[in-house]
């Protein structure tokens, strides 16, 4: 028997949605996953530098999960619950974590860092990122790429304009790289699909990923979630497309 809406709706309230893993979902949410492996291609980065930097690394889950860290490994996260959480499971593997408010300047000196990392980052400061690598040295990142989930986006804010559409579009990360003075040395993109199987885990993904619908609270769109609930269980889960690219730029050695 499906759960009424009041149920999922309080059950994806009440629900904490500090750090930068989801496994809330598992089992009502699925998303398909980029071909290259982010992780995987971060630890590989990471196993060969003494000093990195990982921006905005929000409950650390991802950083921790890549395998040995450098020498030197730091990083920031802006949101203080995350800070908390990442501290927790970051420093025991000798990471230090600092709080940041993701606003230029970074708190580093000049070329303090060999490789500089970020997964999803909110905003990306360029010119803050090329200063702190040192000459030969590395950013690497993924990224949400233009128009991601926006049939939910959509759903809620109704169409949007084609600006909007186009943000975080990976030609402008490029020149961005660029006008920075780093070279892009790997450029993928990929859109992938994701499947929300019941209103609850529409409720958490709204509540957790803030940017997607702004100012989104259940209060506000509760009329929207109940005629969204009633059509999952007519049709099945509400299917929408993600755009990832992932983005590698050095900065050229003296």
């Amino acid at each position: 028997m499906t759960p009424h809406f009041d149920q999922l709706v309080a059950e994806a309230e009440s629900v904490s949605v500090d750090g930068w893993e989801f496994s809330w979902l598992d089992g009502r949410a699925t998303e398909q996953r980029p071909s290259w492996g982010y992780q995987r291609l971060l630890g590989e980065r990471l196993a060969g530098v003494q000093a990195a930097l990982d921006i905005q690394t929000g409950g650390g889950e991802v950083l921790a999960g890549a395998g040995v860290l450098p020498p030197l490994m730091v990083a920031t996260e802006s949101w203080p619950p995350n800070v908390a959480k990442a501290t927790r499971l970051l420093h025991p593997k000798g990471a230090v974590v600092v709080a940041d408010p993701d606003e230029p300047p970074l708190p580093f000196g000049d070329e303090a860092f060999d490789l500089v990392t970020s997964r999803h980052p909110v905003t990306v400061w360029w010119a803050e990122i090329a200063r702190v690598l040192r000459p030969g040295g590395a950013y690497f990142s993924q990224q949400v790429g233009p128009a991601s989930v926006f049939e939910l986006v959509e759903y809620f804010l109704g169409p949007q304009p084609e600006e909007v559409r186009r943000g975080r579009h990976p030609d402008d990360a490029v020149a961005a790289a660029a006008a920075a003075g780093l070279e892009v040395v790997d450029l993928r993109s990929e859109r992938l699909r994701t499947e929300f199987h019941d209103i609850g885990a529409v409720i958490y993904f709204l509540r957790k990923v803030i940017w997607m619908v702004p100012g989104f609270t259940v209060h506000q769109y509760r009329d929207r979630l109940r005629e969204l609930h009633e059509r999952i269980g007519r049709e099945g889960p509400f299917v929408a497309n993600t755009a990832r690219f992932l983005i590698e730029a050095r900065k050229p050695g003296r």
